[in-house]
């Protein structure tokens, strides 16, 4: 099958988007097992959460797209922190397996609670702009593909910042690096691990808000986007700040290009071949390994 550079580029243009929500939901998985050494299987639906509650306040409370962003990101980071305060932090047992099944059993009880509020029917969110498509280099950008890649850029550069300039950044870091040292030092060890639930569940708001638009949404959307997620945390190397988005990424474009040269049955085993390949060659992932590029 001839492939012509244009329908190239928009398998790339839509990779990159795809890859760069795949990103937004490692970074969570990764935020949450430095700080804690558990994988948040419920990142998935924080995911699910924030498309639902823009969903709301957009369509139900007829807020402006402007208003309903920053609203959306902001509830589900409270769900996140309590999800920490009230399910992970009173386990008696502090096993890590027993706190993943914990994290399993929220996901279980969200997804319930996403269905009873919002229904299971499919809900439509509109994007963030007018859909007047541009082209660059043959490619088709519709603006929330703009959206997508400018926002994930600027949340990545945020990321950075924060935890390369601020106290409170630097604080959470020296508690991924080792808990009780810093608690040792004075940082309320307890309070940065709740502030991890939080920025995970904004980035999986982020992820949300971002892609419904372009996908679908419904009360379990995050399930697969979540499992894509790990997967691409993994890939990069579990973490690693860097090795998520260069997971996510590089899974993105895997399944779009895939699903464009091949075939889009096999979008998702190309995918995840890919990533058992990774894995058997190097089982730390593309950058994992060390412990300079942890959160």
């Amino acid at each position: 099958m001839e492939i012509g550079w244009n329908q190239l580029a928009q398998y790339i243009v839509s990779g990159l988007t795809t890859g760069s929500v795949y990103a937004l939901v490692a970074l969570g998985f990764c935020l949450i097992y430095n700080a804690t050494r558990i994988v948040n299987f419920a990142q998935g639906d924080f995911l699910s959460l924030g498309g639902l509650l823009m969903y709301s306040t957009v369509t139900s409370f007829g807020l402006p797209a402007w208003m309903g962003f920053p609203l959306s990101v902001a509830g589900t980071a409270l769900v996140g922190a309590c999800l920490e305060r009230l399910c992970i932090r009173p386990s008696r047992s502090r096993e890590v397996t027993n706190l993943i099944f914990i994290t399993i059993a929220a996901s279980i009880l969200l997804r319930g609670l996403f269905m009873h509020v919002w229904g299971k029917e499919a809900l439509a969110l509109p994007p963030l702009s007018p859909e007047t498509p541009l082209r660059v280099l043959g490619a088709a950008f519709t603006p929330q593909n703009l959206w997508v890649l400018g926002i994930t850029l600027s949340a990545i550069g945020i990321l950075v910042l924060f935890f390369n300039r601020t106290l409170m950044g630097k604080a959470l870091r020296a508690t991924a690096v080792n808990a009780r040292a810093a608690a040792l030092m004075g940082i309320d060890t307890r309070m940065m691990t709740m502030l991890s639930f939080a920025l995970a569940g904004a980035l999986g708001a982020l992820a949300g808000i971002l892609i419904t638009p372009i996908t679908s949404l419904s009360y379990d959307v995050g399930v697969l986007m979540g499992l894509k997620g790990f997967a691409a945390a993994v890939l990069g190397g579990y973490g690693n700040f860097y090795g998520a988005v260069l997971g996510g990424v590089g899974l993105g474009l895997l399944e779009s290009l895939g699903a464009g040269l091949i075939s889009s049955v096999y979008k998702d085993v190309i995918a995840f071949v890919a990533l058992l390949l990774v894995l058997f060659l190097k089982p730390s992932g593309l950058l994992g390994g060390g412990s300079q590029e942890r959160l």
